[in-house]
């Protein structure tokens, strides 16, 4: 902390002190062999020691707090509380004392005054005092500008500052990763980790899902009838490690048929992450709007809805497939052609008309077929063609689109 001493000598002396919880006490604890030519010295002492554990001497924490002895670190997402005092070290009596205690950051300067009014009088010996708290919500310098102006016996005016420095620390480093899936979910992937140098409690990591989302968390394990976390019942993060949160938006039901409005989607929501630190100091971070690289699926998009997970070789088997108009302006007339591969073969006509399909609208395809081969299958062989444009769209392997693979077992007799 940089102090910038006055120049002149003032009837009030201003004092700063920042206000944080004690820490345990800790001891280091020396002990030797009974054989040893210490002999019980060592033991006589710590059992004498009051500020070891009775009956658990040799433990390095105490039952003792400490108070801080310097200025410690200033974390983001903390709250930074300060004590001041303006103390009349003068035989006079001072009038109209105004204190003032701004903070100014990289980009703004925020007044921490409790009350702007002033003081008519203060009597020698007498003090001003005023606690003020700030959430902080910027890392780099701040510094602390407290300000204080009095009037003499005589009449004079006076006026000084001082200047209070320090830095503000990032606790926690956030990593995002967006997974798209062809039903239109979104699975988002945080990676946190505690890049401070103590243990965090994790009280709360949510995820605050856009307009257009709902969201369920995926960090819980089904044990009966509540879940449990995927953590442990004591959500520990100690220093430099990393956890994983995993969370599944899906669309809202009134957007989730609007093809073109969901495609277009980027924004999906914030991380609100809240942590406690020793002795219960509470931290909160707010990540800014995570966005996502929007999926590109062309003009139409097949996506299977519903397919069984086993099937029997050789007997015919049905899967829905999703039939989606990605354009937001023309409408397509299209046909369906089957192609039979290897493995898989279709049953039905191919080359049918499936009727024109207004733009961002979908329609469900019921479709039958059968497997010859044994093994893990993916579905393969569609052909979706645009009359108006004459364009053609082949699904050579529509397990790479949605991501579903068919698996076959022989029927036992």
């Amino acid at each position: 902390m940089d102090v910038n001493q006055a120049k002149q000598e003032h009837l009030l002396a201003l004092k700063v002190m920042r206000l944080t919880k004690p820490t345990l006490f800790t001891n280091m604890p020396v002990t030797c062999e009974d054989g040893d030519l210490p002999g019980d010295l060592f033991s006589r002492l710590m059992k004498e020691d009051p500020s070891t554990v009775k009956g658990a001497e040799t433990l390095m924490l105490g039952e003792m707090l400490t108070l801080p002895q310097n200025f410690g670190n200033i974390f983001l997402g903390e709250t930074f509380s300060s004590y001041i005092s303006v103390h009349n070290d003068s035989s006079q009596v001072v009038k109209d004392i105004l204190v003032k205690a701004d903070l100014q950051t990289s980009s703004q300067r925020l007044n921490l005054s409790a009350s702007n009014s002033a003081v008519a009088e203060l009597k020698p010996e007498c003090c001003i005092d005023d606690v003020i708290h700030h959430e902080v919500k910027e890392i780099g310098t701040h510094i602390l500008v407290c300000a204080v102006s009095y009037t003499t016996q005589t009449g004079e005016k006076l006026y000084f500052r001082k200047f209070f420095k320090f830095q503000v620390l990032k606790p926690l480093d956030v990593k995002t990763k967006f997974y798209n899936a062809e039903t239109d979910e979104v699975f988002l992937e945080a990676q946190i980790q505690n890049i401070t140098s103590s243990p965090m409690f994790m009280e709360k990591v949510s995820l605050e899902p856009s307009l257009m989302y709902n969201v369920s968390e995926l960090n819980t394990v089904t044990s009966g009838e509540r879940g449990e976390s995927t953590f442990g019942k004591m959500s520990y993060l100690q220093p430099m490690d990393t956890r994983q949160y995993l969370y599944c938006l899906k669309p809202k039901p009134e957007f989730a048929e609007k093809a073109g409005v969901i495609k277009g989607v980027t924004v999906i929501g914030k991380l609100d992450i809240v942590w406690k630190t020793n002795l219960g100091e509470r931290g909160r971070l707010q990540t800014s709007q995570l966005q996502r690289m929007a999926p590109g699926y062309g003009d139409v998009r097949l996506s299977l809805e519903s397919i069984p997970d086993t099937v029997n070789l050789e007997e015919p088997f049905d899967i829905t497939c999703k039939i989606t108009n990605c354009s937001s302006e023309r409408t397509m007339d299209l046909v369906l052609e089957m192609c039979n591969t290897s493995s898989i073969h279709w049953c039905g006509v191919s080359g049918r008309q499936l009727g024109k399909l207004s733009p961002s609208s979908s329609l469900f395809l019921p479709l039958k077929l059968l497997c010859s081969v044994q093994g893990l299958q993916s579905i393969s062989g569609l052909r979706l063609t645009d009359t108006f444009l004459k364009r053609t769209y082949e699904y050579d392997d529509i397990a790479q689109v949605c991501l579903v693979l068919a698996a076959i077992e022989r029927s036992v007799c």
